[in-house]
């Protein structure tokens, strides 16, 4: 269920805001002269919406890559790479 509040509790009761945000780990949707203006979530939350939208990214041009062709590499080749990248530093 959506929470939505006025602006004038953001401001008037902004330690509310917080504490709802973080116990129901939902977003608050903040509302302007009845108009929808902002939300308001707690850091938690929004770290796990930002790892599942790179996630989302990342799936997405690995997709692409398929479609268009490109052989994916293996984890060994991946990995000697990784490796390579390290010892380049090391010296």
């Amino acid at each position: 269920m959506s929470i939505i509040k006025p602006i004038s509790d953001l401001r008037n009761k902004s330690n509310e805001i917080s504490e709802l945000a973080r116990e129901t780990n939902e977003p608050i949707f903040i509302t302007k002269n009845g108009e929808g203006d902002m939300v308001v979530m707690a850091i938690k939350q929004y770290r796990e919406l930002t790892a599942k939208l790179t996630l989302f990214e990342k799936l997405a041009e690995a997709q692409a890559e398929e479609l268009n062709g490109i052989q994916p590499k293996s984890l060994s080749e991946v990995m000697r790479t990784v490796r390579r990248k390290i010892n380049e530093k090391k010296n």
